[in-house]
C-alpha cells in the first residue's frame, strides 16, 4: 500500500495531470447524465400533472367525414369509463400586448380545462361555464407570458389583442395560470411557446367553426377498454373506419422517457471516449516511472520481491490515479450541474448509477493501460536494473 502511493507522490505534478486527464472525461459524463437525469424527472412530473389518466381523441388525418362535434361530445361523455370530457379547439398566433408581438398557442377550452389540462390560477380565476354560455372575449394566460410582457405575474384586468379569424380581438385578461407544462416552458422557453386560454365558444365565434380539433378524456379507471369503446362508437356513428386516432399520455410518457434515456446514454458514452484518450496519458505516466524506477525495481528484486509483487505494485498506482481522478470529476461535474439547477430554478437529480459505473469504468481504464508497464516492469531483469 505505501509503496504505491510513494510513486505516486514522488512525481506529484505528473501524477496529477494524468488524474486531471481522467477527470476531465468523468466529468463530462457526470454533467451529462445528471442534466439527463433532471431532464427526465421535469417531464415525467410536466406529464403527470397534466394527468396521464388523460386521452386526447382527435380525427385521423385525411379521412373525410371523420370530424368532432357537440355529437361526438356526447357519445365520448356518455361512454362507460369516462369520468370527464371537454372539447379543444387550438391554434397558433399573434398577440399584442403593450407595443409587443407575441406568437402565442391560443387555446379554446370550456370549465373543465382546471382538472383537464391541470390549470392552477395563481391570480384571478379560471375560464367558467358562464364564459362559455356568453361567449364572453375574456382570457386566463399562463405566467410565462405575463412575466414576458409586464415584468410581473399578476396582470389581471388588463387587455390584450389575439388574431382571430384575420382581425384583433380584444380580450381581458381574468386570470394568470400555472399548467402542467409550465416547468417545461421555464426550462424550453424558446421552444415551447406562450399559452393562452378563452373560451371555447367564443374561439368558435370567431374563428367561424362549429367543430372541435380535439375532445379532451379523463377516464375513471372502471372500464380498461373505454378508449377502444370511444373509437368504435365515434367511427360506428360517422361511418369512418380508422377515422379517429386516441393519443394516450401515458404511452408517450413512456416513449419520451426512452427517447431521452436513449440520447443521454448516446452523450455519456461520447463523453466516456475522453476517459479512453485520458487512459493513453496514464500509461505514459507509467512508462515513464518504470524507466525511472528501473534501479528501485532492481533493488526489490534482489531482496525478494516477487514478478507479481512488482506487477501488484504498478496496477494499483494506475487504478488509483484513474479512480481518484473520475472521484475528482465527477463531484466537479455534479456541483457544476447543481449549480445550472439552480439557475434554471429546476429540482436537482443525479442518475447515481450512471456515476457509479463511470467511477468504475475510469479504474478499469487504469487497469487496462496501466497491465503493460506494470507487466514491463516485472520482467525487468534484477542485475540489469541495478546497472542503471
Amino acid at each position: 500500500m505505501v509503496n504505491f502511493l510513494t510513486g505516486i507522490f514522488r512525481a506529484k505534478t505528473r501524477s496529477l495531470l494524468a488524474m486531471a486527464g481522467i477527470a476531465v472525461g468523468a466529468f463530462a459524463v457526470s454533467v451529462i447524465s445528471t442534466i439527463g437525469a433532471a431532464g427526465t424527472q421535469q417531464v415525467g412530473a410536466a406529464m403527470d400533472s397534466m394527468g396521464i389518466d388523460t386521452l386526447l381523441i382527435r380525427p385521423a388525418d385525411n379521412v373525410a367525414g371523420a370530424v368532432l362535434s357537440e355529437r361526438e361530445l356526447d357519445f365520448v361523455r356518455e361512454t362507460d369509463g369516462v369520468f370527464e370530457a371537454m372539447p379543444l379547439e387550438s391554434s397558433v398566433s399573434e398577440v399584442k400586448i403593450l407595443s409587443r408581438r407575441l406568437e402565442s398557442y391560443i387555446w379554446g377550452v370550456d370549465k373543465s380545462a382546471g382538472s383537464l389540462i391541470s390549470l392552477e390560477a395563481i391570480h384571478g380565476r379560471l375560464i367558467c361555464g358562464a364564459d362559455v354560455s356568453q361567449r364572453a372575449r375574456v382570457c386566463v394566460i399562463d405566467e410565462k407570458f405575463a412575466l414576458e410582457s409586464y415584468g410581473r405575474s399578476n396582470i389581471v384586468g388588463k387587455k390584450i389583442n389575439v388574431l382571430l379569424g384575420g382581425r384583433y380581438c380584444e380580450f381581458e385578461v381574468v386570470g394568470v395560470a400555472r399548467s402542467g407544462l409550465s416547468p417545461l416552458q421555464g426550462m424550453l422557453s424558446n421552444i415551447v411557446p406562450d399559452f393562452v386560454y378563452i373560451p371555447i365558444t367564443t374561439m368558435q365565434l370567431l374563428t367561424g367553426r362549429t367543430t372541435y380539433d380535439k375532445i379532451a378524456v379523463r377516464l375513471s379507471g372502471e372500464s380498461p377498454n373505454a378508449p377502444e369503446d370511444i373509437i368504435e362508437r365515434l367511427e360506428k356513428y360517422r361511418g369512418c373506419p380508422d377515422g379517429y386516432v386516441c393519443n394516450n399520455l401515458l404511452a408517450q410518457k413512456s416513449q419520451l422517457d426512452g427517447i431521452m434515456d436513449t440520447v443521454t446514454a448516446a452523450l455519456s458514452l461520447v463523453a466516456g471516449i475522453s476517459l479512453v484518450v485520458a487512459g493513453i496519458s496514464v500509461m505514459t505516466t507509467m512508462m515513464m516511472s518504470v524507466s525511472e524506477r528501473r534501479r528501485e525495481i532492481g533493488v526489490k528484486k534482489a531482496l525478494g520481491a516477487k514478478n507479481s509483487d512488482i506487477c501488484t505494485e504498478f496496477l494499483l498506482e494506475s487504478v488509483t490515479l484513474t479512480f481518484f481522478g473520475s472521484i475528482a470529476g465527477i463531484a466537479a461535474g455534479l456541483f457544476v450541474s447543481g449549480i445550472g439547477c439552480v439557475i434554471a430554478k429546476i429540482p436537482f437529480s443525479a442518475d447515481v448509477p450512471s456515476l457509479v459505473v463511470s467511477a468504475v469504468v475510469s479504474a478499469a481504464i487504469g487497469a487496462v493501460f496501466g497491465a503493460y508497464p506494470a507487466a514491463k516492469a516485472a520482467r525487468l531483469d534484477p542485475a540489469e536494473a541495478l546497472r542503471v
